[in-house]
């Protein structure tokens, strides 16, 4: 049988096949919400018909066993729905009220913590660090885990901070950890250009690739030997792209590979719209397991912020309110030349939120 171009090209399935019974039934007539403790949201319908979300966080990689653990839960308590959010969050839609305990003694006797929810730490972003990738600069699950040992009972607590906290980690500035619009981000840095390994790249790499793959047009083949390559150290960002196609241009240094921490990120379109998080700390040397370091100077932040920031503003919102003069001054972050933004495309001169008017 053949199959004419129409019946080929159907495209992703429908979302709504996949929503629940009581979210299809009221999709769009919802009355209102409302957080009544940390991990859970009350949804209340038209109809007046109820809903629960149940949120907890889990590790970024899970077994099979713990999934099928985890769908058992939504098989006893929501007629057999689940959702894993992008933040690393397993999302229970519970229907019934006195079942809301239920699901979180269970899970939490998973070892996942519920919470999440209105004014907390959100669940933290990460990518796969050294366990997985081959470009990182610094190990973002062990980041990550220090952070979340550090914050735990913010991520509880709907009203620990004037507004909802985003943290994130990318091992490398490629930032597979979606950290360039988060709160609070960590991101791994290079700071030494890739060793060009001759005889490796003679051997197992295409040239033109390689010159091809470079953002910064930083690789150009070797004068007085096209089968090989030279970097220009002034060009290159150390992002490791190079490396990704070439074994022969190994970017790690473990002497000066570390990590940065930016601020003031968000993807909300609410009150000032989106916000790319800004340089605040250019360098900080990796110290596995534990990121002492890291987590003090984070904790400080978040201290601060939480003691001056207005209700409902998020942190890049009251440093912008404040001037980022006095944040450096009261967080006592020496200031770095590496802070200023000379980037002659930078999107703040551009319209990037929903929000329109007509002038």
């Amino acid at each position: 049988m053949v199959l004419s171009l129409d019946e080929l090209d159907f495209g992703p399935p429908d979302y709504k096949e996949f929503l629940p019974p009581v979210s299809k039934k009221n999709y769009g007539k919802w009355k209102y919400h409302e957080h009544i403790k940390g991990g859970v949201i009350k949804h209340v319908a038209e109809s007046g018909d109820e809903a629960y979300t149940v949120r907890a966080a889990i590790p970024k990689y899970v077994a099979a066993e713990t999934v099928n653990k985890l769908c058992d839960i939504a098989e006893k308590y929501c007629e057999g729905y689940i959702k894993f959010t992008s933040r690393h969050n397993v999302s229970f839609i519970v229907p019934k009220a006195k079942d809301v305990d239920s699901v979180i003694k269970d899970v939490e006797a998973m070892g996942f913590p519920v919470g999440g929810t209105d004014h907390s730490l959100k669940a933290i972003i990460q990518c796969v660090g050294w366990t997985h990738c081959h470009t990182p600069a610094t190990d973002s699950p062990s980041i990550t885990k220090a952070l979340y040992e550090e914050f735990y009972d913010e991520f509880k607590d709907n009203n620990a901070f004037p507004e909802r906290i985003k943290m994130a980690v990318s091992g490398c500035i490629n930032m597979c950890g979606a950290t360039h619009a988060s709160d609070i981000a960590i991101i791994g840095m290079h700071r030494k250009v890739p060793t060009v390994i001759d005889e490796i790249v003679e051997k197992f790499c295409s040239v033109p690739n390689l010159i091809k793959s470079c953002p910064k047009y930083a690789i150009k083949p070797k004068r007085g030997n096209l089968k090989t390559v030279v970097i220009d150290e002034e060009k290159c960002m150390y992002c490791g792209i190079c490396y990704s196609l070439c074994e022969g241009m190994p970017i790690h240094n473990p002497e000066y590979d570390g990590v940065s921490i930016w601020v003031g990120g968000k993807v909300s379109n609410t009150r000032k719209g989106p916000l790319l998080a800004r340089l605040i700390i250019p360098f900080m040397p990796n110290e596995p397991p534990h990121w002492e370091n890291v987590v003090k100077v984070v904790r400080k932040i978040v201290d601060i912020y939480k003691a001056n920031a207005e209700e409902d503003e998020r942190v890049g919102e009251w440093i912008e309110r404040i001037g980022w003069e006095k944040f450096f001054q009261i967080t006592d972050i020496p200031f770095s030349d590496k802070s200023i933004d000379d980037w002659i495309f930078s999107v703040e001169t551009y319209r990037k939120g929903t929000n329109f008017k007509m002038v």
